[in-house]
């Protein structure tokens, strides 16, 4: 059966009109049955596993390439898209990126996003607003100045955010045999799993609390339990930490999706060219729990950066700069989180300008620690001791 029968199969009954699957599962399902379209999706395969790893094609190879990618315009392969809160995700952005590796040209054109626009994805439901009015009556809304520790509470009331929040807490803090050192790969999936499976109500909340004092924003940056997720003894390369994101499929899609919606457009009254600031919020959030996850620099700033540095980048230091540049000075991104954090606490007045205090950077402490023990612990004052400090 040829490929165009097979699509002629799909044809709504009602009205004609051709009903192409956007699921790229789907999709591959329809092009495996036809031997053509088999033949050339196989072809395109080796050709993606090849630019994936970096090998160098020749240029028969290369011209091979385009044609197996010309060949598949008929196929719904070209047009298909995965959701962000499937089943299966890995092996949907797999296919995905099989089909548009040859299209991709260097590390700043990833295309366009491979994920469904945000506004055609199915709702959360949510019971956030009913358990925060619950929180409020109890001896748990605590100190009322400090919005992380108000969401903190709200996260626990609901099962499957503080089990998912829990079992990260578990994996970013626990140590391994061989050293003072974390599993990062099984921190950074623990990260992607919450971020992906818990409604959005709770996550943003933490995740982007308007903080007045250190406290709280010591709170708010290490809600990704950083000691593990996201910094390391040294800094490295931004060239090496995108060449380790671009050979994951996870990866490099949550990066072309962060690139497409958090694109920065002087021109824009919102600072994006995308016009959306909830687009841009989902995408950030979705770097999270990758090689490329992003964080706040410090306890007593809203700026959010990678952590790598672009010395000894030699004839190469721009593109470097490029990737930092993604999130320092990033207009439509630094908007993004302001406005989410005003729209977090309507009752409160304007958070305060907060500047960058250098002693504020990044250190390694012992609170991390107790975070699994401290996960659903109201705390006994509104300013505790350091050593007493919720690391998450």
């Amino acid at each position: 059966m040829g490929l165009p029968l097979l699509l002629g199969l799909l044809l709504c009954r009602a009205g004609g009109l051709l009903a192409l699957p956007k699921d790229c599962i789907a999709a591959e399902k329809i092009c495996l049955m036809d031997p053509a379209c088999n033949a050339t999706y196989q072809a395109l395969e080796n050709c993606s596993l090849a630019k994936t790893h970096f090998l160098p094609l020749s240029h028969d190879t290369r011209a091979r390439c385009l044609d197996a990618e010309l060949d598949l315009r008929s196929s719904p392969l070209l047009h298909c898209k995965c959701h962000r809160r499937m089943r299966r995700q890995e092996h949907c952005l797999r296919i995905y990126w099989t089909v548009h590796s040859i299209l991709t040209q260097g590390y700043f054109n990833l295309e366009t996003s491979p994920y469904e626009d945000p506004a055609n994805e199915e709702p959360w439901k949510t019971d956030y607003n009913k358990l925060a009015a619950l929180l409020s009556g109890s001896h748990l809304a605590g100190d009322s100045t400090n919005p992380c520790l108000k969401a903190t509470h709200v996260c626990s009331l609901n099962r499957k955010c503080v089990r998912r929040r829990t079992h990260y807490a578990s994996i970013c803090t626990k140590r391994v045999e061989s050293g003072d050192t974390c599993d990062q790969r099984k921190c950074h999936r623990g990260l992607r799993h919450f971020f992906e499976k818990v409604p959005e109500d709770f996550t943003k909340r933490l995740l982007f609390c308007p903080c007045q004092d250190e406290l709280c924003g010591e709170r708010r940056r290490k809600t990704i339990v950083p000691e593990c997720s996201f910094q390391d003894s040294i800094k490295p390369n931004c060239l090496l930490l995108l060449d380790s994101c671009i050979k994951d499929h996870v990866c490099k899609s949550r990066l072309a999706d962060f690139q497409q919606n958090c694109q920065p457009a002087a021109m824009s009254p919102n600072g994006c060219s995308q016009h959306t600031h909830a687009a841009c919020l989902q995408a950030y959030m979705g770097m999270i729990g990758t090689p490329m996850t992003p964080n706040y620099i410090g306890n007593s700033s809203v700026a959010v950066s990678l952590w790598c540095a672009c010395e000894n980048s030699g004839n190469q230091k721009e593109e470097c700069e490029q990737i930092l540049s993604m999130f320092i000075g990033n207009k439509c991104l630094k908007n993004t989180i302001q406005s989410q954090m005003h729209l977090s606490q309507p009752t409160l007045e304007r958070q305060k300008e907060l500047f960058y205090l250098p002693s504020q950077s990044f250190q390694r402490d012992s609170t991390s620690t107790s975070l699994v023990s401290q996960m659903s612990q109201p705390d006994q004052s509104s300013a505790p001791s350091a050593s007493k400090r919720f690391s998450l």
